[in-house]
């Protein structure tokens, strides 16, 4: 059983988010909170967020035990890209991309060996 969340559009670039997601990749979910939460990148706090939604999503809605999950994937993939434009010199024009990202994150329950 996994439980699911996923950020659209989020206003970061997807560069710096795959940065922190290297960081929590794999980790217990309370580990993971700790770190993004110690962590001083940009992504850590829609990143929380999203974690805090995924372990409700994985406690309310498919009855996992919240202590025994952790972060099985994560990953970000591009999103729609904002063109902006900026005067230069000359008369010439300078193209600022916007970049946004769409985030998920995935958890599931360790399994316990006897």
């Amino acid at each position: 059983m996994e439980a699911k969340a996923y950020l659209r559009s989020a206003r970061i670039s997807p560069r710096k988010v795959q940065i922190v997601l290297d960081l929590i990749r794999n980790k217990p979910c309370d580990v993971a909170l700790a770190t993004l939460r110690n962590t001083p990148k940009a992504a850590c706090e829609c990143l929380e967020k999203l974690l805090k939604s995924a372990m409700a999503n994985a406690v309310n809605n498919h009855d996992m035990d919240k202590d025994s999950l952790y972060v099985a994937e994560c990953f970000v993939c591009p999103g729609p890209i904002m063109k902006r434009i900026q005067p230069r010199a000359h008369g010439r024009a300078f193209r600022i991309n916007k970049r946004t990202s769409h985030i998920t994150i995935i958890l599931r329950e360790k399994e316990i060996l006897d």
